[in-house]
């Protein structure tokens, strides 16, 4: 329990008060004054208190401003605030003092209670806030530039690399173009050399180069789908009617003699008219395909789906074996990114296989999704909407 405090305790906290403190009579007459104010003007409490009144501590030009202004102001409103009056010291050397005061009115008796702060330390207060005030909008306005030169040295920056990049797809692309002539002309020398009397090991030796020359050609053609898209703002397609299914059982028997150890399964549903560019649908399937053996579980089939709905075309590819790992989901189609199986087993692949999957669903206004756990294993799909297509 906190007991009372007394009148000596008041008392003390009254004269230790940071600030001056004053209460005259109506006339002006000091009837107390704390020892802040009696320090600053070099009285004793028992000098001013019932001796002297307030307007005898000032200079005349306050006197003057006490008779006609302060004091009047005061009687009618009954507080004022903020006003500079100049004090005497008793040595004789002016005190500038800011007060502010009341007026209390007890049992028809009026008095004066009045707070005063040294003008000085009020002024010296003021010129360290607007010096700080002034360091802030300095230092905001240096830091504003700062943050414009990091922007544009950034911008800068970012448009150079920009540049850089596109330079370097266009070269990929120059050079990929160039060289699909010599491709092509080994390719069919190595079919005429073939068709001859050739004995065994030459045909093995022909097939090796043939196999070689097959792998860099579709490298070379991702590699010239890879800088259409970048560059050219997506891949070109071009719709057709086609029989989808067949389509896609010409691609699956094509795959099943290029990977004669794995077994491919084509299951179509559905019937009815389907438009899509067929080199782009042979490509998807080949690329899923591809993705699926290299990553699949060898001892399981993939199996490939081809859909034809009311709502349009749909091609899956799925396979068995490991998960696709969670934190390479989101980055799955991004290209020149490759599995950690396929670095393992050296594949040649540059990693833009499913890359230019979604780029061929994007061309036919359609998407590609991706499901993996280890439970049910990974399947691709694209979806072409059926109003996309352009079937009526």
């Amino acid at each position: 329990m906190i007991e009372p405090e007394g009148e000596d305790s008041y008392r003390a906290r009254y004269d230790k008060a940071p600030c001056g403190l004053m209460s005259t009579a109506s006339n002006g007459l000091i009837l107390r004054a704390n020892r802040t104010l009696c320090t600053w003007l070099g009285y004793a409490a028992e000098e001013l208190q019932g001796k002297r009144r307030l307007q005898d501590l000032l200079t005349m030009g306050g006197k003057i401003f006490h008779q006609t202004h302060w004091w009047p102001l005061l009687q009618m409103q009954g507080s004022v605030a903020e006003v500079q009056l100049d004090f005497v010291h008793r040595d004789g050397h002016n005190l500038p003092i800011l007060i502010n005061a009341v007026q209390r009115v007890d049992e028809s008796v009026t008095t004066h209670d009045i707070a005063m702060m040294l003008a000085a330390d009020r002024r010296k207060y003021e010129a360290e806030l607007l010096l700080a005030r002034r360091r802030a909008e300095e230092l905001l306005v240096s830091e504003r530039a700062a943050q414009a030169a990091l922007k544009a040295a950034h911008l800068s920056l970012q448009s150079q690399l920009e540049q850089r990049v596109v330079l370097a797809e266009q070269l990929v692309g120059i050079v990929s173009h160039d060289l699909r002539n010599p491709m092509n002309t080994i390719s069919v020398g190595v079919s005429l050399l073939a068709s001859k009397d050739a004995t065994p090991p030459q045909l093995r030796i022909a097939n090796r180069i043939s196999s070689a020359a097959a792998r860099a050609t579709r490298l070379i053609g991702d590699l010239l789908d890879f800088t259409q898209a970048r560059i050219g703002g997506g891949l070109p397609a071009h719709p057709e009617l086609v029989d989808l299914h067949s389509l896609v059982h010409e691609c699956v028997e094509e795959l099943k003699l290029a990977w004669p150890g794995r077994m491919i399964d084509h299951r179509p549903s559905g019937v009815g008219p389907a438009k899509a560019d067929p080199d782009r649908i042979a490509q998807v399937i080949s690329n899923l395909v591809g993705n699926a053996i290299t990553y699949g579980d060898p001892l399981q089939a993939v199996t490939v789906r081809s859909v034809v709905s009311d709502d349009g075309l749909a091609l899956s590819v799925h396979n068995a074996g490991s998960a696709i790992p969670e934190a390479l989901l989101p980055h799955i189609f991004e290209p020149l990114r490759r599995g950690e199986q396929q670095v393992k087993l050296g594949s040649r692949s540059v990693g833009l296989g499913l890359y230019i999957v979604r780029e061929v669903a994007l061309a036919h206004g359609g998407d590609v999704t991706v499901h993996s756990s280890v439970e049910t294993g990974t399947t691709f799909t694209v979806n072409i909407p059926l109003a996309r297509s352009g079937v009526t």
